[in-house]
């Protein structure tokens, strides 16, 4: 029972082992749940999703299984022609013609006669007033006109929709997306190494019960609060190329802010030089030495990079390459001097994975940080999370 959904998660990505498969059943047997297609959906995610990351993609075969809709996962062809995918173009109509169209009355009335339309409907609709479909002014589908309806896959047209079939609740948590402050901060987790330091004025209930039990009286026991002992250096790219990346930038600045208590930031322009700063509206007037940021901060500092690393390979290779000002040394020879000062580093790029081989600066970049470039995605953040955690 239930092969094909294990299938599935797999062609998916998702690890799904016989033991999950059987523990699935076990509690199904134990009617552990209410008999409800939710109830089961929620007991099947518990079951088969230990990563957050993959929710989408779980929720996408869930639906191809248990509904019929087909995934972007996978290798086996969809039953549903590829065109029944596309909507049409939305069909413009006059205000009077959107006027003209009536509402089918209250909810119960617009929810039977769905239940009705999908018995009596035999194939594919679009461009009508009654049929599922796309287009046209039904009140079921998607990509038309209807003052008030049901919406069944496609995208939303005009908010207008009483009730929304197919949302895929956790879109944004999919693991080759790219990141929000929220999971940012869920992939950041896995740099952690907590340690107590400083005054002991948090309340430490284990050892005052050992204490108290073992002397007979109230023996309050305190110690320091627990943080997070990690060092991190965040060096990140602005201006030029990368102000399409502002947003999410400013979404990775805020995690990391929020994660990490020792933490200093610093922004470069392209590539690392002799100088970074602190306010880019003083970039010119107010840098730090780079030299003394390898002399302030420690080697046990974790480095990480933020950048397109797209650029003319000049601007990496040669002195005198920079775009902003004439640089005596290579980029190339600041960036080695980084990394062999903080063997934990890592180059973080926004732009997506695929598109890195026609860039000639980003596979310099990346081969001056030994490899350890990653996208800027859920995936590529816990990729470079635990690259960092390796290294000490």
């Amino acid at each position: 029972m239930f092969f094909s959904f294990v299938d599935e998660l797999r062609a998916a990505g998702i690890p799904a082992s016989m033991k999950e498969h059987l523990i699935l059943l076990e509690a199904l047997d134990r009617d552990v749940i209410e008999r409800t297609p939710e109830a089961f959906y929620y007991l099947a995610r518990a079951t088969f999703v230990k990563d957050e990351g993959l929710l989408d993609r779980f929720d996408q075969v869930f639906a191809k299984v248990f509904r019929g809709i087909s995934t972007t996962f996978g290798n086996a062809a969809a039953a549903i022609p590829e065109d029944w995918l596309k909507a049409i173009a939305e069909k413009y109509l006059t205000p009077e013609e959107m006027a003209a169209i009536q509402s089918l009355g209250s909810w119960e009335e617009i929810m039977e006669t769905l239940r009705k339309r999908l018995e009596e409907q035999q194939g594919r609709h679009q461009g009508g007033n009654k049929w599922i479909g796309t287009g046209g002014t039904s009140p079921y589908g998607n990509s038309g006109y209807n003052p008030e309806g049901v919406r069944i896959g496609g995208e939303s047209q005009h908010k207008r929709a009483l009730k929304v079939w197919e949302g895929r609740e956790f879109k944004n948590l999919d693991s080759t997306r790219e990141l929000g402050t929220r999971n940012i901060k869920v992939a950041m987790r896995r740099l952690r190494r907590f340690a107590r330091e400083g005054a002991a004025d948090e309340l430490d209930i284990d050892a005052t019960i050992d204490g108290t039990a073992r002397q007979g009286w109230l023996d309050i026991r305190m110690r320091p609060e627990r943080h997070n002992a990690v060092k991190l250096l965040l060096f990140l790219d602005v201006g030029g190329s990368m102000d399409p990346w502002v947003k999410l930038c400013e979404e990775l600045f805020s995690a990391a802010t929020s994660e990490f208590k020792n933490l200093e930031f610093f922004y470069f322009h392209n590539c690392l030089y002799e100088g970074v700063w602190k306010d880019n509206r003083r970039r010119f007037t107010e840098r730090t030495p780079t030299w003394d940021v390898l002399h302030k901060f420690g080697h046990d500092y974790k480095v990480i990079f933020v950048g397109d690393a797209s650029m003319s390979p000049y601007e990496i290779s040669h002195p005198g390459g920079s775009v902003e000002h004439y640089n005596e040394e290579a980029g190339a020879i600041w960036m080695q001097r980084v990394t062999s000062t903080y063997p934990a580093s890592v180059w973080l790029n926004p732009i997506p994975e695929e598109q890195w081989g026609y860039s000639q600066s980003v596979r310099i970049l990346r081969e001056l940080m030994n490899d350890r470039m990653y996208p800027l995605t859920l995936a590529g953040l816990d990729d470079a999370m635990r690259e960092l955690s390796r290294k000490t």
